[in-house]
């Protein structure tokens, strides 16, 4: 067995698990019906089916050799991890709107506009990941091959464009919500004629949990996204396994920013779990614009 495999379906495993747990809160919670727990569960359900894919890349890697089967795992994955990321820019344009237009936010136009993002995300991610089912891969062409086999170059070159430009747009909604939360901490500090500490701290968190989001998602897919456009197929494997291994990772982490640290997912889970739920234990309600 190849450690770095084992390590991917001991990652896929986890990921399956954590976000497996997210939809079953989301689907259990009549409550969590709202745009942006439909945006999380779409992440979720994402990430899920990108762990399933990991562990059935390597059962079939290792049990049924069929490069049917391999393109058909290599899709779903491509499917998954695009509709993963899709989602994430998905969740930073409700973010960004819902501080922009924070009056009208609460209308059926924003539940369409969400619906529309979440369709068409899906829709781009599934069209990924049947290309190279539909024969764009190396299967019968080993010189177009990528460092992610059986994908062509241009394929993994597509791939990482895309992520490139889903990186910036997410990189600038960022900061433009940082330029807004920090207008509204000023506005707030003229018509109280001076800045609070509480309002300090809040703006500092904000902000701060702003950069660890963008931080953890570009340090988890750059690298390979990187690698995947200069690398060659020539290369070790290792440099490959390397660079996807952190990629998976985000997976992992999406769960605990975007879902676990919600107070109404919380005391979802404490419903589920516990069979009951205590009324002295207060739960405030969080809009997309609390990070």
């Amino acid at each position: 067995l190849n450690p770095w495999d084992v390590m991917l379906c001991v990652s896929g495993t986890a990921i399956a698990c954590e976000n497996a747990l997210v939809v079953a809160i989301i689907c259990y919670s009549p409550a969590l019906r709202t745009p942006m727990f439909v945006l999380v569960g779409s992440l979720a359900t994402a990430d899920l089916l990108a762990g399933l894919g990991l562990i059935l890349n390597f059962v079939f890697q290792y049990v049924i050799h069929s490069e049917t089967v391999s393109l058909l795992t290599v899709g779903f994955l491509v499917a998954s991890f695009a509709a993963s990321v899709s989602s994430l820019l998905a969740i930073t344009v409700d973010r960004y709107l819902s501080l922009y237009n924070a009056l009208t936010y609460y209308s059926e136009r924003t539940v369409l506009c969400i619906h529309t993002m979440l369709a068409g995300a899906w829709g781009v991610s599934l069209c990924l990941g049947l290309l190279p089912v539909l024969g764009w891969n190396c299967l019968h062409d080993h010189a177009a091959c990528s460092v992610v086999r059986p994908l062509t170059k241009s394929n993994v070159t597509l791939l990482s464009a895309s992520f490139f430009l889903i990186f910036l747009i997410m990189l600038h909604l960022y900061i433009e919500i940082c330029k807004i939360v920090c207008r509204h901490a000023h506005q707030i500090a003229l018509q109280q004629h001076f800045l609070t500490a509480s309002h300090y701290v809040a703006t500092k968190k904000g902000v701060s949990t702003l950069a660890i989001i963008l931080g953890t998602f570009g340090a988890s897919w750059l690298p390979f996204a990187i690698y995947c456009v200069v690398g060659d197929p020539d290369y070790p494997s290792v440099y490959t396994y390397a660079t996807l291994l952190p990629a998976t990772y985000n997976s992992m982490i999406n769960p605990i920013i975007y879902a676990y640290r919600n107070q109404e997912i919380q005391r979802s889970m404490w419903v589920l779990f516990c069979g009951c739920f205590q009324a002295k234990v207060s739960f405030r309600s969080r809009s997309p614009s609390d990070v």
